[in-house]
This record gives C-alpha cells, structure tokens and sequence, in this order.
C-alpha cells in the first residue's frame, strides 16, 4: 500500500474551499492539461455521489467508478474506487481552517496497484511520482482559481453568462473557471432545439434566440473555424465567415434587447498586427504587411458594431499562441520535443506572442470585472524569440533540439498558414491588461510551460 499526502494554505475559508470543490466544473479545472483524463458523468460529492471517469485515450480508456463517503459538510469528502484500475484507492480531501479567511487543503490518498510486487514496483517508480505531479497541479490551479474569484467578487455576486464556443479549448476551460466561482453558464449552441439553460444561436441560417439574452449578465463569444490546416480557398472562407457572420448575428441580437447585457467580449487574434519584426506591439499599433488574417481580424472586430452602437461595453481580446498541451501549438510540437527530435521554426530571432491557457482565462476574467474597452492584448508581458521558447521547451523536457526545419520547407510544406502563422515575428506586449492591475499567474516563459507540462521544480508537499 502506498500513501500520499498533500497540503497547501488557500486565500479563503474552509467553507468557501469545500464550495469551491462542490461546484460544477471542479473536476474539470483539477484534471491536469496533459492527462488523457475526462468525466463521463458526475452526480456530486455528497455521501454515495458516484463520478464514472475514463482514463486513457479513445478506445483504449478504462472506466473508473469512483464513490464519495464519510462527507462532513464544509470540512471534508472522500472518494474510494467501486471499479477500476487500482486494486485499492482511496482519497480524502480536507478542509481545514487557518484562521477566518484561510484555510489548508490537504489530500491524503491511499492506493495499491494490482499484480503483487510488480503493481508495487510500478507504484513507485511511474503511479507515485504522476500522481506528485498532478495534485501539485491541482493545488496551484485550486488556488489560483480562488485567488481570482476572491479579488474579483469578494461578495460572492453570481452572474449568469452566455458563452459561445463552450465545449472548444478556451471555452470548456472558462466554463469549468466561471462555474467554480458560482456563476451560470449558459452554452450558445449551433443546432436546435436548445435544451434548458442553453441558447439557439445558427450562423448559417440566420436564427437566434434574442429573447433569451434578457436575463444574462455578460456574453463571451469564442467561437470560430479552427485556423490550423492548410488554407484552401473553401478552409479560408469558413474561418472568415465564421468570425465575421456570427459575431455579426450575435451582435444585432443583442443590439435588439430591450434590457441587454452589459458587456460583451468577442475575442481576436495577434494576427491583427502581420509582421513587426522586433518593434514592441501595443493595442495602438497598426497592420503591417497585412495578410489573410489582418482581413480577418478587422471584419470580426467590426462585426460587434451592432452592440457597441446600442450602449453595450464590447472588449475584443486579441489573444496569442495559447500554451496547453491540451490543443493548439504546444500540443502539436510537444510530442517531437520529447522525443527529442524538437526544433526551432522560422527564423531565431523571430517573436513568439506566447501565453498560458491559465491567463487567457484570467484576463477574461480580469475583463469581465474592470471597464476594459476596445482591443486588448492577450499576451505574456515577455514575449519570447524562437530561439529562446525552443530551448526553453527543450529544456522542460530535458531533450536536445537540433531539427530546425529551414524556412523553404515550412513555407512550401504550410503555405499561407505557415508564412500567416508561424514566420511572422509579433513582439506583442499586453499594455491594457498591465495598466488595469491584471496579475499574471505566468508571466516567463519557464515557468509557464513548467506548470503546464507538469515539470515544476517544487511540488505541492508530498509525504
């Protein structure tokens, strides 16, 4: 039998910590990003509460049946395997008060391994160091999470807001984020009939249910066509018109409202700005060398019109390379780089807009809450030279990087995506989000992809 044990101070009460878990979406922001981890239905975490959890990717899953007991309300709960792949598991997580306004999470576990002395060994040398990095990832986001929800709104006000691109890699982050802190989601959703709680909202046939916008605080519009791929004329059209079209219609429907939200925030993009070589970007700086994707930006940033001319505060996030190995570009280069056959694409001195996925979501949190208007960069304070995020990466994962594929072969191999996406330099610099206090929980690069990847040097207490 191994054991484990885990403990942190969070910035809350016990109470608010134990809510905080008992909320919709808890499980989600707890599963690390690199984990092939994923819920396939929760009842809660009262006494005899089962989660059904499938680990392992695709077809290949195995189904894990968890059940909670022995839960004392606001101070404790804990989960032990029915079926699975432990022979033993069980986990309890306490709550426990510093003081008024803090607490300490502690996560003690005990587990076994089937097969005997093999399944031990196995415990020790691959299930114990895992499971150190997960709950050490676990913590920091349970706390960075609380941190927020406690900076932004101490009183606890519950807003309802509506979020397109719900189920995407930004969108299913935020609503598992927003939900944890007691707000209502409500999913716009391209095929009807919308069910309870979500919103009819169909680009391609022009219909939306307006009527539905009356009692919702906020709107977060993410959706749009994946931008990787090569970029036929057909893949081209489907990414514009999938910005511009449906920013347009979500747009006037709010515009018609007669009590409409306050605010709505419709992303963009760093492509916005084309290539800038190694002259800082603000959100005061405009085009160079514009391409397919400035042309982009501009129609969807000028599809919210609607909704700014009828009073509304509309905040456009210029948003730049994401970093998760859950989806987007790390998530694409991180299996060479462990592999050791990584390297740098395009030139090295070229820019690299970088960002966590962690502060994507808080800096649309940070916009929700302050009078953010207009464009804003969506940016680390530090972007980063190609050179220097390849070594980094490499780094992190302890490999070489030598491959650098030369610029012809990206260029003839990804065509306008490639010379769009990644041989443009955009030392993009988040200047609205600095000035209005927005605290980034990764503002370097190592540190970033450390928490992301699970490679951080001090781990939540482990004993």
């Amino acid at each position: 039998m191994s054991t484990l044990r885990f403990s942190s101070e969070m910035p809350v009460s016990a109470r608010a910590l134990f809510d905080w878990h008992a909320r919709p979406g808890a499980f989600q922001r707890l599963v690390p990003p690199w984990a092939p981890v994923r819920l396939a239905s929760f009842e809660g975490i009262g006494e005899g509460d089962r989660a059904v959890i499938r680990i392992g990717p695709g077809p290949l899953s195995l189904r894990w049946v968890a059940e909670h007991h022995d839960v004392v309300d606001g101070e404790q709960f804990r989960d032990r395997q029915v079926s699975g792949p432990f022979a033993h598991w069980d986990h309890a997580h306490r709550m426990e008060a510093v003081d008024a306004k803090t607490s300490r999470l502690v996560d003690s576990i005990e587990f076994a391994l089937p097969g005997g002395p093999i399944g031990s060994q196995v415990a020790k040398w691959f299930a114990r160091p895992e499971l150190e990095r997960q709950f050490a990832y676990r913590h920091r986001i349970t706390r960075r999470d609380l941190e927020l929800h406690q900076r932004y709104n101490p009183d606890g006000r519950a807003l309802t807001i509506a979020v397109s691109g719900a189920s995407g890699l930004v969108g299913s982050a935020l609503t598992a984020m927003l939900t944890t802190g007691g707000h209502t989601v409500t999913p716009l959703v391209r095929t009807g009939p919308a069910g309870e709680g979500e919103i009819l909202w169909d680009p391609r046939s022009g219909v939306v249910e307006t009527e539905k916008f009356e009692d919702v605080d906020a709107v977060i519009h993410l959706a749009g066509e994946n931008v990787f791929g090569l970029w036929t004329e057909q893949k081209k059209a489907r990414i514009l018109d999938s910005r511009a079209t449906g920013t347009r219609l979500l747009a006037d429907a709010l515009a018609h409202c007669d009590h409409p939200p306050d605010t709505f925030i419709s992303t963009s993009a760093v492509g916005y700005y084309g290539d800038h070589g190694t002259e800082p970007i603000t959100e005061t700086s405009e085009p160079r060398q514009r391409g397919f994707l400035t042309d982009v930006c501009d129609a969807w940033e000028a599809a919210a019109d609607p909704a700014r001319e009828a009073g509304l505060r509309v905040v456009h996030p210029r948003i730049g390379v994401v970093l998760t190995p859950a989806g987007g570009a790390l998530q694409l280069m991180l299996p060479a780089f462990q592999l050791g056959l990584g390297g740098r694409v395009g030139a090295p001195d070229q820019f690299f807009p970088w960002i966590t996925i962690d502060d994507v979501i808080g800096s649309l949190y940070h916009m929700l809450w302050t009078d953010l208007e207009g464009p804003v960069n969506v940016t680390a304070p530090d972007p980063a030279r190609m050179d220097e995020y390849t070594s980094t990466l490499a780094d992190v994962v302890h490999r070489p990087a030598l491959l650098n594929p030369p610029v012809p072969v990206v260029r003839a191999l990804g065509g306008e995506m490639a010379e769009e996406m990644l041989l443009k330099s955009a030392r993009v610099v988040p200047e609205k989000l600095i000035d209005s206090g927005y605290d980034f929980a990764y503002d370097d690069l190592e540190s970033g992809l450390r928490h992301q990847i699970g490679r951080t040097q001090e781990p939540a207490t482990a004993g």
